[in-house]
């Protein structure tokens, strides 16, 4: 396209260097695609630029991400489409266009930041690209998130290709000295304590396990339920089968013909339908370092939020999956999963200072905690903000493993990290217990902060981003296996760059460029959506299911008068009530949203507006973010007058009423809105619509997903509240002048999550994930040794001296 941008130039030389003078003229160095935008936008607006004909031109302003103005030469990062990229380097004065290598583009953005010329300065580029060149990877954008399947058609064909010249040579041996013996193998590993799973010591060759398996199937052919269990799994154990093949005779049966019909022809299919049936899943270790994880009184507290809920909800349908499984597959065990916190001495009010904690609505699942020590191996008493617990995970790492080890008897099958802290460990522990990785980011500070890569240095005092996207970097690369609430997680949309696109290529100057770093078509990123615990969150319209006394307590909370936990009422309480609901940081955007219902009068007459989250005394929080929130609250309450018509509650920390705050919104035709500038996925906009209520969902991030425009929900812009409010006014009218209307959005969202958003489906696709990613580690070895090598040189060099950087300049005092 350079040839076309060039032509274009040349062709319309005047009207185009008016532009480009425009954008240089705007004094910045540095702009967004959306700069770059409004200013073209504003430029076709005068004499010169209305006549400028040049579709090209339009579209490559479009697709801009980036500009870097550095003297008369304007340097663009182009996003064709998602997760394609290319540089451009357009000269403003001789109208020439060039395409330049990403390193040349972001040694650009170096020499603006740091001053020094290219020639004087060493650049570490990290450059993971060449590690990928013979690993399978997807091609088309629409497969991103789709990632097992594409790994599993592809090492499937690869074993049928090994039995198909095999079997060209006259017989399968030759095939089998590949992969036919490590599927074997794989078979013969599964264990539980001393008792050997699937298959034992007699069946050690593909040609042993083709025959067992024949004269296995042609044995329960005869047989029917369990009555004679004992007796055939006798017979079976004479033939090399051990327990795991399935709790009948009839499923045991099923099981073998699968294995029969892969080891014909390897099926992708099939294989995966196998693999689901085989019990190597019996225990998981689930990391989340940093906040307050606990039952009660966590929610709300510093770094403490929707990842709680999640990971306990998590759990208790991983549980049950398990469970459920192994008992089909006739293995009678209890399944066990550990979730592994820090314990948090100076706990306060909550249960952080216990090292065990049984998980309520469990059986067999726990919360396991274990200190954060420093060098000296003292224990750190109070909460550490998560933006400065990097010095202390490698320790607390070493000292899990340990605790783990003791708490299950030996290892797990599987960890799962969370966050960027939880997932560094879990690379870390994963790599010591030689188990699959699994990585669960939810959100991922990068994308949330303009510039925050090139003005790292800025953001060192209060955020510490270079540990931590360095630590992003080695986890993302080091995982079997990444799931993702959304597509929009991975790769954004059209418009916008994804979470995990934007590690793609990056620069913190005067430390690393990263010319390849994540890889969006890595077959290891998958979708596996959440959802609301139904127990709690269930539609408004159940009334058997509700509390009549919490219902009281809620109503008398929303629409009482102001106490020590609230400020405002309603002076009319018969309007709906817009809710929204969460943590007070900046970008949530509650103090937007209050701002935007204050400044439009046709909304602030159509409906109350009720807001849930933070404290309202600014000395009770112990987060910066959070106070200048709180303080932010007041003055915009204060200056718009608003006590009339806006009530603010504290946070709310027990779930069920929180569920129970849904419903008696919903009672008043009200709509949640979630008007965060990014919310990587949206479980307060899930558990809005389990209750029945309508939202109004942020454009940016998960929610858009979640919601079908006009169809389950409306999007809104965070960025252009009049827009937004006229919207979200015009939709109340609607909902007043048709009471149907309302109703229809509220049970095709009900439908929605139902469909879409549930955790048993979500337990079943992990725990799928798991087995598939784990069986095709082993066959395949798809351990990756050298960028593991490569990745554990980067760590040493970089991450451990920037983390020890931090703990120099924190000390051990920690945060109160």
């Amino acid at each position: 396209m350079t040839e076309e941008l060039t032509d274009i130039l040349v062709r319309h030389r005047e009207p185009v260097y008016l532009f480009l003078r425009r954008v240089r003229g705007l004094g910045e160095r540095f702009l967004t695609g959306v700069d770059l935008q409004h200013e073209y936008e504003a430029f076709r607006r005068t004499d010169m630029g209305a006549g400028l004909d040049a579709p090209d031109l339009d579209r490559l302003i479009a697709c801009t991400q980036e500009v870097v103005v550095r003297d008369a030469v304007l340097y663009l990062s182009v996003r064709d489409r998602v997760a394609h990229w290319r540089y451009l380097q357009v000269h403003g004065e001789e109208m020439r266009c060039a395409k330049i290598s990403v390193s040349e583009f972001l040694d650009v953005k170096e020499r603006i930041v740091s001053g020094v010329p290219s020639a004087e300065r060493f650049v570490v580029e990290v450059d993971l690209e060449p590690f990928q060149r013979r690993f399978p990877r997807l091609t088309q954008t629409r497969s991103i998130g789709q990632g097992v399947e594409h790994l599993n058609r592809y090492l499937s064909g690869r074993l049928f290709e090994e039995r198909r010249r095999a079997s060209g040579n006259g017989g399968l041996n030759g095939g089998e000295r590949e992969g036919w013996p490590r599927l074997v193998n794989f078979l013969r590993v599964h264990r539980l304590g001393e008792q050997p799973l699937m298959l034992n010591g007699s069946v050690g060759s593909p040609d042993a396990l083709r025959a067992a398996l024949r004269r296995g199937v042609e044995l329960l052919e005869r047989e029917s339920g369990i009555e004679r269990r004992a007796e055939w799994m006798a017979e079976l154990r004479g033939l090399g089968f051990e327990p795991g093949w399935g709790r009948t005779a009839e499923r045991t049966r099923e099981t073998m013909e699968l294995l029969l019909d892969i080891l014909e022809a390897p099926d992708p299919r099939h294989l995966a339908e196998f693999l689901a049936r085989v019990p190597m899943i019996t225990s998981i270790a689930i990391l989340s370092p940093h906040g307050y994880f606990g039952q009660a009184n966590v929610l709300g507290k510093p770094d403490t939020g929707g990842q709680v809920v999640y990971i306990l909800d998590q759990v208790r349908a991983l549980e049950k999956a398990m469970r459920d499984s192994l008992v089909e597959q006739g293995i009678d065990i209890e399944p066990r999963i550990v979730v592994i916190t820090r314990l948090i001495p100076d706990a306060g009010d909550t249960t952080c200072d216990q090292r065990i904690e049984p998980i309520l609505g469990s059986k067999n699942a726990r919360i396991l905690r274990v200190p954060f020590r420093t060098a000296d191996g003292e224990v750190v008493r109070p909460w550490i903000s998560r933006f400065r617990i990097w010095p202390y995970l490698e320790r607390f790492a070493v000292d899990a493993e340990r605790e783990l080890r003791a708490e299950l008897g030996g290892r797990p099958d599987m960890v799962i990290g969370n966050y960027s802290d939880g997932n560094l460990v879990a690379s870390i522990l994963a790599h010591r217990l030689g188990v699959t990785q699994c990585n669960i980011a939810h959100a991922l500070e990068k994308t949330k902060y303009r510039n925050a890569d090139i003005h790292w240095e800025e953001h060192e005092g209060e955020h510490n981003f270079a540990c931590q996207f360095t630590a992003d970097l080695i986890a993302m690369n080091t995982a079997d296996f990444i799931i993702t609430s959304t597509y929009q997680e991975i790769a954004g949309t059209s418009e916008s760059v994804g979470q995990y696109e934007s590690y793609q290529a990056f620069t913190l100057p005067g430390l690393y460029r990263v010319v390849s770093g994540v890889d969006c078509f890595d077959p290891k990123f998958n979708i596996v959506s959440p959802g609301a615990n139904p127990e709690v969150f269930y539609p408004y319209d159940d009334r058997e299911r509700r509390i009549e006394a919490l219902t009281d307590e809620i109503r008398a909370q929303v629409f009482g008068g102001t106490d020590d936990r609230s400020r405002g009422r309603f002076n009319d309480p018969d309007r709906p009530i817009l809710f929204a609901m969460s943590r007070l940081d900046q970008v949530k955007n509650t103090t937007g949203l209050l701002e935007a219902y204050g400044g439009s009068a046709a909304l602030r007459n159509r409906a109350n507006l009720l807001l849930i989250g933070g404290w309202l005394d600014e000395n009770q929080s112990s987060d910066e973010d959070e106070r200048r929130q709180i303080a932010r609250m007041h003055q915009l309450m204060d200056e718009l007058e608003l006590d009339g018509v806006v009530r603010w509650i504290e946070m709310e920390t027990d779930k069920n009423r929180v569920g129970e705050f849904y419903r008696v919104v919903a009672d008043s035709r009200g709509a949640f809105v979630q008007p965060a500038y990014f919310e990587a996925f949206g479980l307060t906009v899930i558990e809005a619509m389990s209750c029945g209520l309508p939202v109004f969902a942020t454009r940016f991030g998960g929610p858009s997903e979640i919601v079908e425009h006009g169809v389950s929900g409306i999007h809104i812009d965070p960025t252009a509240w009049d827009e937004s409010t006229e919207r979200m006014t015009e939709v109340l009218d609607r909902f007043a002048e048709d009471a149907t209307v309302w109703e229809d959005i509220s049970s095709r969202g009900i439908e929605r999550v139902a469909e879409r958003y549930n955790w048993p489906l979500y337990a079943s696709r992990l725990l799928e994930l798991s087995r598939i990613y784990g069986f095709w580690k082993y066959i395949s070895s798809l351990e990756r040794d050298e960028p593991r090598r490569y990745l554990e040189m980067f760590y040493g060099l970089m991450y451990r001296p920037l983390s020890k950087e931090i703990e120099a300049s924190t000390g051990t005092r920690g945060e109160a």
